[in-house]
C-alpha cells in the first residue's frame, strides 16, 4: 500500500518536470507531449490545474493556447516591459491580406485564397508565412486534385495573444476600431498585386 505522504512527494515531482518542460521550450508544449512524460491523464490535468493557480497572481501565467501550454508575461506588468525584436522585413500587403484569409477562412485552399482576393500571389507569399511558422498545411479537401489547405497554427495565436482562432475580433470589433474604414490607410505599399 502506498503512504499518501509518498503520493505527494510523486504529484509535486512530476509538477516540477511538467513546469520545467513548459517554461523550458520557446513553443507552446502539446498536451499530447505532456502526455509523453505524464501518462495518466487525470493526473496531468491536476498538475496543470495546479500550475495554472500557482502562476495566476504572479507576473507571469501559465496560458493555455489551443490544447497547448506557455508561461506567459501576465496581462497587468506587459505594459511595463519593453522587449525589442528585430523583424527582418514587414510582412506586405499580399501576405498580410493572405494571413487574414487564412484566419478567418480556415482550412482554406490556395484557390480559395486567391478567389477571395480577387487577385493571384507568388509562392513566396506563402513562404513568408511558413517561415514565420504562423501558417502550417492542413488536410488535403476532398475536391478534384486534393488540394491542400491552410491553416494557422499555435505561434500564430501565441504571437498574436490569442488563446484560440475564436478570439480573433469580428466584424463589429473591427468597425469599431476604424480598420474597416475606406480611408484608413493600414499599408504604405501599393494596393494587392
Amino acid at each position: 500500500m502506498t503512504n499518501l505522504n509518498e503520493n505527494n512527494i510523486d504529484f509535486n515531482f512530476n509538477l516540477k518536470i511538467v513546469e520545467a518542460l513548459i517554461f523550458a521550450s520557446p513553443e507552446p508544449v502539446s498536451f499530447n507531449d505532456l502526455k509523453k512524460t505524464i501518462s495518466d491523464i487525470d493526473i496531468l490535468e491536476a498538475i496543470l490545474e495546479s500550475l495554472e493557480k500557482k502562476y495566476s497572481s504572479g507576473g507571469f501565467n501559465l496560458y493555455k493556447i489551443n490544447n497547448s501550454f506557455a508561461f506567459r508575461t501576465s496581462a497587468e506588468v506587459s505594459e511595463f516591459l519593453n522587449v525589442e525584436t528585430i523583424i527582418p522585413r514587414p510582412l506586405s500587403r499580399a501576405a498580410s491580406e493572405t494571413l487574414a484569409i487564412i484566419a478567418y477562412h480556415q482550412p482554406v485552399t490556395r484557390a480559395e485564397i486567391e478567389n477571395i482576393r480577387g487577385v493571384s500571389f507568388s509562392r513566396g507569399t506563402l513562404d513568408a508565412l511558413l517561415e514565420l511558422n504562423w501558417i502550417k498545411p492542413g488536410q488535403r479537401k476532398s475536391t478534384p486534385g486534393n488540394p491542400l489547405t491552410w491553416r494557422t497554427s499555435d505561434t500564430f495565436l501565441d504571437h498574436f495573444g490569442l488563446k484560440n482562432i475564436s478570439d480573433l475580433p469580428g466584424i463589429d470589433d473591427l468597425k469599431s476600431s476604424g480598420l474597416l474604414e475606406k480611408d484608413n490607410i493600414i499599408f504604405k505599399d501599393d494596393p494587392a498585386k
